[in-house]
Parts: C-alpha cells; structure tokens; sequence
C-alpha cells in the first residue's frame, strides 16, 4: 500500500504528522505542569477545585496529560510506518490536539478563572484515548497488522484507568481514584517495556553497527510478566506483587545487558535511552524492597515516573524528530545538557528523600532540573517541529 502524499506545505507543518504537535505540546506542557506544580507546593495549603488536591492533579496531568501526549504522538507517527496508510494530519490532527489541549485547560480555568461542571471536565479529558485508539486501531486492522493491536488494548485500558480517576472525582465511586493512577502509571510503563524492546536495540545496531542479543525466552516472557505484577500490584497479594517485581527488575537487567555495548557511550542518542530503561529495573526493585522493608513506595513510584518516563520520553523524543523530519542524527550541545538534567532529576527524585528531612528539598531541585531540561530541549526542537521535512516529503 501506498501512502497518498499531501501537499506540502513551505513553512508551517505543525499538523503534517502526529509527533509534531504532541512532541512539542508534551515538552511544553510538562515544563509549565511542573513550574506550576512547585508553585503550588509553596502554599501552605494546597488544594484544587476539581481535582480536589493539588497531588492528584499533578500525578493525573504527570501520566494523562504530559506522558500520554508522548505515547499518542508516538503511536500516530509509527502506525504510519508500519501500515503504511496514512493516519491524520492537517485538520484531523489539529482536532486530536486541541482536544488533548482542553483536556489540560479546563481544570487551571476553573481553577483560575470560573467554575465549570465538573462533568464536562472529565468527559474532555476522557475523550481522547478512546479517539486515538480508534484512529491507530483502523489501519492497524486495515493492514492486517494484528500485532500491534496491543497498542488499541493499552489505550482503551488507560481510559479504564482515567475512568477511575474521574468517577471518584465526580462522587460515583469512594476508593477508584488510587487505583486509577496505579494502574495509569503501570500500563505507560508497559508502553515503554514494548517499545523499548523494539526501538532502542534497533536504534543501537544501526548506530554502531553490531548485533544486540536477544534472548527469544526472554522477549516472550516480559509482556505477560509485567503484566502478571500490574494486576497482583493492584491486588491485596502482596507478597506476590513483591516477588513479580523481583522477578522483574532481573528480567529487565539481563534484557538490557543484550543491547550495551561500550561504545554507546559516545553517542548520547543511543546512551540516553538505555539508562533511562534502567530505570525501569530500579523501580521494579525498589517497589520490591519497599514490600520487604521499611521503604517507601513513591521511591519505586518515582522511579518509573521521574526517572524512566522521564528520559525515555526526551531521548526519544530527540531521536524520533530528528528522524522523521530527515535531519542528521546529531545533536545540539544543548540538548546533551538536557539529557544529563533530566537523568539527575530522576536521580535525586529517587534516592535524596532516603534522607527524610531532604524530602522537601529533593522535590524542588528535581522539578527545578526536570523544567531546565525541557527548556533546552525546546530551543533547538521547536522548530524542528513547526518546519516541513529537509528532504521536501511530507511528514
């Protein structure tokens, strides 16, 4: 099958593909989320109009507005590629993002500005999982690219989770809402064990030239694996959420150890992105030992989300723009900065509240990190993102 081209347009092509206006709108919105964030901890009592405390906002907004942005823009790029039938662009792809961008709006104007319905809060934001599982979903079935369908299944199950969120938000439910944002949080660090698997030995080989392993076991066992600790996490069986989690880290370690080669380190493309998937061990362990010892739980929590969500989505989001808009894979110093910022954040997010009366501290220098990290990042990408293709494709 043959993607029909559109016309190209000379100097605005914001809405050309999906990575465009969600990568960009991601990096910004994470920046503001976080400033804004920070500035809400400085109150001394904060609070939120309808997310009631400004905690749930931040970790709702952290997966369901910032991470998702990624993971849609992502999907909508790649499903291209691998059907090769073209998913939306221009008005399309405009209407998928202002409804994203409502979604984060409405709450801080009802907040700032005016009460609104609650309902039409959540609906808005409910919305448009299910709309970008729909359009992945059609030429995924279309091709007979049946595989990828475990794209539509994560999405329509991260609106299950955001349903739990917003239904006890709304009055319906009393104890969903917790729920809702573990299971939000487990399902995007799926994403990243399904992608990552793909992408970054993928990425490795061609910039070095040699051959990752893969262990054929191995590859068959993570998805059930994760998605066996997710449900029993979910679950009052504790010990065997903590021995899954265990089990995991170790999965996850040897995974990773097929793709390292020594010589990555010099290519900041490829280095960003397996130790950002080494977070993902780090909080598989720590979620272990916080079972098994007197260690918190937003420790294991904040590595999946400070740490590996956190980098994984600037390295690739670095690699997928430079790509898809045909410009060489080199980076801007800037953007190496950006890189180490963000794996530092993660870092102290983790391990400076070991140190309790550091808790405080920790979470106002990684936030500071995380929100420098994301302005260098969008000094030389935005117009990267708002200008066509060097090579004159559409795209």
């Amino acid at each position: 099958m043959q993607i029909q081209e559109p016309n190209q347009g000379k100097h605005f092509a914001l809405f050309n593909l999906g990575f465009r206006p969600f990568f960009l709108f991601a990096a910004l919105s994470s920046m503001l989320l976080m400033s804004y964030w920070l500035i809400l901890l400085s109150k001394t009592q904060p609070g939120y109009q309808y997310y009631q405390l400004s905690q749930i906002w931040h970790g709702h907004e952290m997966l369901f507005g910032y991470a998702v942005a990624v993971i849609a823009g992502f999907l909508l790029t790649a499903v291209r590629n691998w059907t090769s039938i073209q998913t939306p662009y221009g008005a399309q792809l405009a209407g998928l993002f202002l409804l994203w961008l409502a979604g984060r709006l409405l709450p801080i104007f009802a907040e700032l500005i005016t009460p609104l319905p609650a309902v039409l809060i959540a609906v808005t934001d409910l919305l448009f999982l299910p709309l970008i599982a729909l359009v992945i979903g059609v030429p995924v079935i279309r091709s007979g690219n049946y595989r990828n369908l475990v794209f539509v299944i994560i999405l329509l199950a991260l609106t299950l989770a955001n349903a739990l969120i917003h239904l006890q938000l709304l009055g319906i439910t009393q104890t969903t809402l917790g729920s809702g944002l573990q299971l939000g949080l487990g399902l995007i660090i799926v994403v990243m064990i399904v992608m990552g698997g793909r992408v970054i030995p993928f990425f490795t080989e061609r910039a070095l030239a040699f051959e990752a392993k893969r262990y054929r076991w191995l590859e068959a066992s993570v998805i059930p694996l994760a998605a066996a600790w997710l449900i029993a996490d979910l679950s009052p069986f504790t010990l065997i959420a903590n021995l899954l989690a265990a089990l995991n880290a170790a999965v996850h370690l040897l995974r990773l150890s097929g793709w390292f080669k020594l010589r990555m380190l010099r290519n900041p493309l490829i280095w960003v992105l397996h130790l950002a998937y080494l977070f993902i061990p780090l909080g598989f362990a720590l979620k272990a030992l916080s079972g098994m010892a007197s260690l918190s739980p937003y420790l294991a929590i904040h590595a999946f989300a400070a740490g590996a969500i956190g980098s994984m989505t600037i390295g690739m989001m670095a690699r997928v723009s430079l790509g898809h808009t045909a410009r060489p894979l080199k980076l801007a110093k800037i953007t190496v900065v950006a890189f180490i910022l963000m794996m530092i954040s993660g870092l102290i997010r983790v391990f400076l509240p070991l140190i309790p009366e550091l808790h405080s501290v920790s979470i106002h220098i990684s936030g500071g990190l995380w929100v420098i990290a994301w302005l260098l990042f969008l000094i030389p990408y935005t117009p990267i993102l708002l200008q066509p293709r060097l090579d004159g494709q559409f795209g």
